[in-house]
């Protein structure tokens, strides 16, 4: 059986609890991901305390990284023990996950778990100011603060 850290209640870091769960197989287009690593994020702490509101009972946690274990049907991309890192949907806070496909990257060789899972979704955000909200171009000068929300 798996195991996730779930809330069925908004609030402080006492309502977390180690629970189990039905992880199942994958359906059309989903991995099953059991996970090495996890990254934690001050997001998390949004989504514990009802700020960010969500349904619950909820498991928490927005990236991770991982190792292939199941493959559903539709998915060409991805095969058993191919290890792969993933930013949402939510639910990371968890040994075995179901996750689409489509937000699945395989990690390259020489890149631990722990950094993989880490980057993903700092690294999604960073990627998009400078590449969607704000086109940075050669000569421009970018400031980085507050670069310590992720672990």
């Amino acid at each position: 059986m798996a195991h996730a850290i779930r809330i069925t209640e908004f609030g402080g870091i006492e309502k977390m609890q180690w629970t189990e769960v039905d992880v199942g197989d994958p359906g059309p287009g989903e991995v099953r991901v059991r996970n090495t690593a996890i990254g934690l994020n001050f997001i998390d702490t949004y989504h514990r305390t009802g700020l960010y509101p969500n349904q619950l009972p909820l498991t928490l946690g927005m990236e991770g990284a991982g190792v292939v274990e199941k493959v559903g049907p539709k998915v060409k991309d991805f095969k058993v023990g191919d290890r792969v890192a993933y930013a949402n949907p939510i639910g990371a806070y968890s040994d075995v996950l179901l996750r689409p496909a489509e937000r699945l990257v395989k990690i390259p060789a020489g890149v631990d778990d722990k950094v993989a899972a880490s980057i993903m979704l700092k690294g999604m955000t960073a990627w998009y100011l400078c590449k969607r909200t704000y086109k940075v171009k050669k000569g421009d000068t970018i400031v980085v603060h507050a670069a310590a929300g992720g672990v």
